[in-house]
């Protein structure tokens, strides 16, 4: 497996890691991406620690507004947070 396949992998198992709960395995309660957000992104998302902050990402994610975010949903995360990191590091020092 490549290193990219590795890492594309990595994000789909901490996806899974946190969708734990019985009768919802593939998506992720706001409690579960709060989790997710603070111990897996925590020097990304700094600002995003408060629950204020979690419930807005979880709102601005949860397209169907079925309480609930699935890894689709998700994606939409990880894509602006490499968007961000991307800009940030061609930013000059």
């Amino acid at each position: 497996m490549t290193k990219f396949e590795d890492y594309l992998e990595g994000i789909v198992n901490i996806y899974h890691q946190y969708s734990v709960r019985v009768g919802h395995a593939d998506t992720l309660s706001k409690g579960e991406l709060g989790q997710l957000i603070t111990r897996e992104m925590a020097n990304i998302l700094k600002q995003s620690k408060d629950q204020s902050s979690i419930d807005k990402i979880f709102q601005d994610l949860d397209a169907d507004r079925d309480a609930q975010v699935n890894f689709e949903e998700f994606v939409n995360l990880v894509f602006t947070v490499l968007l961000t990191t991307h800009d940030n590091l061609h930013k000059p020092c």
